[in-house]
């Protein structure tokens, strides 16, 4: 993205959030960091920094909104803020565990979204309108798991549904503010929360790869970026199926 020279990316210590910093480093852009694993983090920063980026890094917890808001808040003007932070789980067995586990993805995928895109929001509200009027635009990482209702993986779809939902309802809103706001809902990526899965992954992308497709849908303005396509259709064609579908097929990758 030529016209980006500073970006705020969360959960940027790995994954799509460390493809996604790679991606937009070069010279004379500055790119503001966060992710929970400093040496991780510190590893992400020095790439980037090879590559002529200008880097600040910080360890900090998506779901803490103080210190998120404060953060946001003293980085700076932003042309591009990512929220990338995201936590998965499968609800395999009974218990309180489950609910423990619902909890932390709600928190982390819904609350750390909410505790990165609203202060950020309100930074570039203040910002002056560049091309077109934009002052800024934020882009969110749901997931193609959004359209649909896995059994097993019960909170992660609704949390991912929720951002989805609740980004592309409120962007008609943000643009007249000059904000752009754009769900992100990619497949299967080659990340390390995927490394563990024991079902087959179709579509399977790199991160890298990945990157570059979500930075080509951020640019274009578009309100929503979902791949690979043919996915995306089969994920809302399965959430048309009944429950008692879903767990059926649910249980043969158990």
């Amino acid at each position: 993205m030529d016209n980006v020279r500073t970006a705020l990316i969360t959960g940027a210590s790995s994954g799509i959030g460390a493809s996604l910093a790679v991606a937009l480093a070069a010279s004379d852009v500055t790119l503001h960091l966060c992710g929970r694993n400093p040496t991780r983090l510190e590893a992400v920063a020095q790439t980037c920094r090879g590559r002529g980026g200008i880097v600040t890094t910080t360890t900090l917890d998506v779901r803490d909104a103080d210190a998120m808001a404060a953060w946001i808040g003293s980085a700076g003007n932003f042309d591009l803020v990512i929220a990338n932070a995201g936590i998965s789980g499968r609800s395999r067995d009974g218990g309180v565990e489950i609910w423990n586990l619902a909890r932390a993805i709600f928190e982390t995928n819904l609350g750390g979204v909410l505790n990165t895109v609203l202060p950020a929001m309100a930074v570039m509200a203040e910002q002056l309108p560049g091309a077109g009027g934009v002052r800024g635009r934020i882009a969110v990482i749901s997931s193609i798991a959004a359209f649909m209702a896995a059994p097993d993986s019960a909170a992660y779809c609704a949390s991912k549904a929720a951002v989805d939902r609740w980004i592309v309802a409120s962007a008609h809103e943000a643009r007249q503010r000059g904000i752009v706001l754009t769900s992100v809902c990619p497949g299967f990526i080659r990340t390390a929360m995927t490394a563990d899965y024991r079902f087959p992954m179709p579509g399977l992308m790199d991160a890298d790869r990945a990157a570059h497709v979500i930075l080509r849908g951020v640019t274009a303005g578009r309100g929503r970026v979902v791949f690979p396509w043919w996915m995306g259709l089969a994920a809302r064609l399965a959430g048309l199926l009944p429950s008692r579908v879903m767990a059926a097929v649910a249980s043969r990758h158990r």
